[in-house]
């Protein structure tokens, strides 16, 4: 019985190899210059993915600054407050923070 088994599990690693051969030799998809282009320019290299998450690991502030130019550079930049999500409408953000520092 445990023959059966270990000859079914070979056999099915060995088909599933042929499977995934034969998926890598069929020719990919033609693609036109300006489409690669765009993928090229869109998607990030391994590289600078790399750097970029060692940099969020070491640099605190590093990540803040990577965040804003993502955002910057998918256009939704600083658009949160033009929806209204700032400070309370009437005060001042400086004023506030001016009379903590003359309570403390």
């Amino acid at each position: 019985m445990s023959d059966c088994i270990g000859l079914s599990v070979i056999l099915l690693c060995v088909a599933c190899g042929f499977f995934g051969l034969a998926r890598l030799s069929r020719p990919r998809a033609e693609i036109s210059i300006e489409e690669y282009e765009k993928r090229v320019r869109e998607s990030p290299s391994l590289l600078s993915a790399g750097i970029t998450g060692l940099q969020k690991i070491l640099e605190p502030g590093a990540r803040q600054s990577i965040e804003a130019q993502e955002e910057l550079r998918e256009g939704r930049y600083n658009k949160g407050q033009a929806v209204g999500d700032g400070d309370e409408a009437g005060t001042d953000s400086n004023s506030a923070s001016a009379d903590d520092k003359k309570d403390a």
